[in-house]
């Protein structure tokens, strides 16, 4: 189906950026500013939060945070922008789940479900990730996903992951986005 400009819907995302490589808490600044060149208005973030790798271990500690934004790019138009931003700002994806420079990824696309081989959203670890859960509750406790119809409080109350995530001391950094 062919859609036109007119054909648009701005549609609410969640997104989630992380990075454990370099200075952590300027990839997600960069992060974000990059994303507000491509037709993603960001609307708010949440606190950035220090959380200890999941599933690869042997690597440094991550930041994380999430942002909620609006956007009338379609999904896999969406996912192409974040993985541009991600080579372009020189991150390699050389082991799997391992070390970062930057890694955004959908969690939400309005309440859409996508599942393609290059695109499954919601994101489909989400509601077993607490540092998803931790700073998406934090902006949006009443979001739901749109398969479990559970919100991110629910599904951060439920996760079964007890992996370390606490808020990023850096005083400066919420001042500095």
């Amino acid at each position: 189906m062919f859609v036109t400009v007119a054909d648009r819907v701005k549609q609410t995302i969640y997104l989630s950026l992380g990075s454990n490589v370099g200075d952590r808490a300027k990839n997600l600044r960069d992060a974000i500013a990059a994303l507000e060149k491509t037709g993603v208005q960001v609307v708010r973030g949440s606190s950035v939060y220090e959380t200890e790798p999941v599933d690869y271990l042997d690597q440094a500690w991550f930041l994380n945070m999430t942002v909620e934004a609006e956007t009338e790019l379609a999904a896999l138009g969406l996912l192409h922008v974040l993985r541009g931003i991600e080579s372009q700002m020189g991150s390699k994806k050389t082991i799997a789940k391992g070390p970062r420079l930057i890694d955004m990824d959908i969690l939400l696309y309005g309440d859409q479900v996508i599942d393609t081989p290059e695109l499954q959203v919601p994101h489909p670890r989400m509601h077993v990730r607490r540092f998803v859960l931790e700073p998406l509750a934090e902006i949006a406790p009443n979001v739901r996903h749109p398969v479990l119809h559970l919100s991110a409080a629910e599904m951060l109350a439920r996760t079964p992951d007890n992996s370390a995530v606490g808020k990023y001391d850096d005083s400066s950094y919420s001042e500095r986005l």
